[in-house]
């Protein structure tokens, strides 16, 4: 029997156990709309497109799945933009569904046309412009298959208005083979062999981590690894929560807003083990150009990224759980306890400078201490700013805590829609979004979306009343005399906003206050507003004898 494409198309979801969508509906997806309301995947109604790719990013990489969301044509498509390419910097695996005006008048400029294909190409991994409505079947099972695999990332799929009400026989493919298409999974076992003596060699190595440990779940292999072979970790803003910072093998956040300590020992080791992470230039602007003394060992899924920034002396290309695996069947003898000594000993006094009352209210300290009580399984979702370095630095990571964040794009208003995502994805799980001022007038408006959906998310706005990187890098670049275009002298009155979204809230300005603040913040399942005032020239990074960075 022939069915409507539209209704094939929640049919392709459903086999890909889709429960929810997150979109905006209007004229070109009117069909695909129909077919959504008599079926049982959950539809959350955003406030502005981009809100929808970014929800879609926080609820997959919650569960570890490939997020949907979903648009009509023109404005629709393309306010979608920004959040498609946040997720394909950090590698975040997306099925986007666009709708598109009519077959026979693409090209002409029709109302509300406009060439999304065209115009995201560069940002995603593939993309479909669909011009036979049986073809929608295998369209859509390569499109999960590519999005979820290698390198994951966003695909997008373009529907044009009348594919969507074309009747076909529907039959969902069981297996896909795309030619070309081929990930490299495990590791050349020549390859692990070269690293593995040169590890053995080595006398101050270090282990860079970044987002393909999450993306790879190799969490427990990379901790078994570390155990093994004693060597100390430092992560990029991505692999933030790749590793226990709680750990004696911890150093901390290396590159342009990383510890003054851990930079400097990313300069003087002998050999840096890189794994899940595109070492680029936020990671690497703080190393030296040339060290004839280091080698690099760089492990990744995506071969493109070996080399690309850093020279490499021995590429591993497949998924950093498989590898970590195979070099666990090795044994190594690397025990250099000056070195770990000398690093641990610096973190202690870095983070003594992170954590003192030094302001009214210290936020790193705030951080710190709520990520404490957050459960062993809490997520904490930043935005992009000063208040992100700040959540980097401070943010406890144990156990099954997350932190997720924009890391390749820095798309400001990122973690209000995102941390509203991963709370739908995890109900039970005390989700935390930070933002600063900024950055939460972005995206504001899903505050709706959270209160209409009772969805509890905990927000804190820290508000500094200005765009704070951008007046830190001012300060930095030229001097106190600089500041220009950052003044955000007139914010609304947010708690007066969060009560007109019907949302607790509260707002403090000293340390004394913030015990109280965490204990109203987690009573209950509820939203939650706080609001912090915090002094502006609070540093991303604290700066030891003068300077930020050695």
């Amino acid at each position: 029997m022939k069915i409507k494409a539209a209704d094939a198309i929640i049919k392709c979801l459903e086999q890909e156990n889709v429960n929810v969508i997150f979109g905006y509906p209007g004229g070109a997806v009117l069909p695909l709309y129909e077919a959504l309301r008599n079926s049982n995947i959950k539809h959350v109604l955003v406030r502005q497109e981009q809100s929808a790719a970014h929800m879609a990013s926080g609820y997959g990489r919650a569960l570890n799945t490939v997020g949907v969301c979903m648009a009509t044509s023109g404005p629709g498509a393309t306010n979608l933009i920004t959040g498609i390419a946040t997720a394909y910097m950090d590698s975040i695996p997306l099925v986007v569904i666009t709708g598109q005006v009519n077959s026979n008048t693409i090209g002409r400029d029709i109302f509300q046309e406009a060439d999304i294909i065209g115009a995201t190409q560069s940002f995603t991994k593939n993309s479909y412009l669909v011009k036979d409505a049986k073809e929608l079947p295998r369209i859509f099972k390569e499109a999960f298959f590519i999005a979820s695999t290698g390198r994951m990332g966003p695909v997008l799929i373009d529907i044009p208005r009348d594919i969507q009400e074309f009747l076909i026989e529907f039959e969902y493919p069981k297996e896909v083979n795309i030619r070309g298409y081929k990930p490299t999974l495990s590791g050349n076992t020549r390859q692990v062999k070269r690293a593995v003596d040169l590890i053995n060699k080595c006398k101050q190595p270090v282990i860079c981590v970044g987002g393909g440990i999450r993306a790879a779940n190799a969490t427990k292999e990379l901790e078994h690894f570390v155990q093994k072979s004693k060597i100390p970790v430092v992560c990029t803003l991505m692999g933030g929560d790749a590793f226990p910072n709680d750990s004696e093998y911890f150093a901390g956040l290396l590159g342009s807003h990383g510890y003054n300590f851990v930079n400097r020992m990313m300069n003087d080791a002998d050999l840096l083990i890189v794994i899940g992470a595109r070492f680029a230039d936020r990671s690497t602007s703080m190393m030296k150009k040339e060290n004839k003394n280091q080698n690099v060992i760089h492990i990744d899924i995506d071969p493109a990224e070996i080399g690309k920034n850093v020279a490499v002396q021995i590429p591993i290309v497949g998924d950093a759980k498989e590898i970590l695996n195979c070099l666990l069947e090795h044994d190594f003898n690397v025990n250099d306890e000056h070195w770990l000594k000398e690093i641990q000993e610096s973190r202690k006094v870095f983070l003594k400078k992170m954590f003192e009352p030094d302001t009214t209210l210290n936020p790193k300290s705030l951080i710190y201490k709520l990520s404490e009580k957050m459960g062993k399984d809490g997520i904490w979702v930043a935005d992009v700013g000063i208040n992100q370095i700040w959540a980097a630095h401070s943010f406890k990571v144990n156990e099954s805590k997350r932190f997720f964040t924009s890391g390749g794009l820095g798309t400001m208003g990122y973690s209000l829609p995102a941390s509203i995502g991963v709370k739908m994805a995890l109900p039970e799980t005390t989700v935390v979004a930070s933002m600063g001022d900024g950055g939460f007038q972005m995206l504001l408006s899903d505050l709706a979306t959270a209160r209409m959906n009772n969805v509890g998310v905990k927000f804190i706005v820290f508000n500094n009343s200005n765009l704070g990187m951008v007046r830190e890098l001012q300060k930095n670049t030229y001097d106190e005399n600089s500041y220009f275009g950052i003044s955000l002298s007139f914010n609304p009155d947010f708690m007066k906003l969060a009560e007109a979204y019907s949302i607790k809230h509260l707002k403090i300005s000293k340390d004394d206050e913030v015990e109280y603040a965490i204990s109203e913040m987690l009573k209950d399942n509820e939203p939650f507003l706080l609001e912090c005032i915090v002094d502006p020239d609070i540093p991303s990074v604290p700066r030891l004898g003068g300077k930020r960075h050695e």
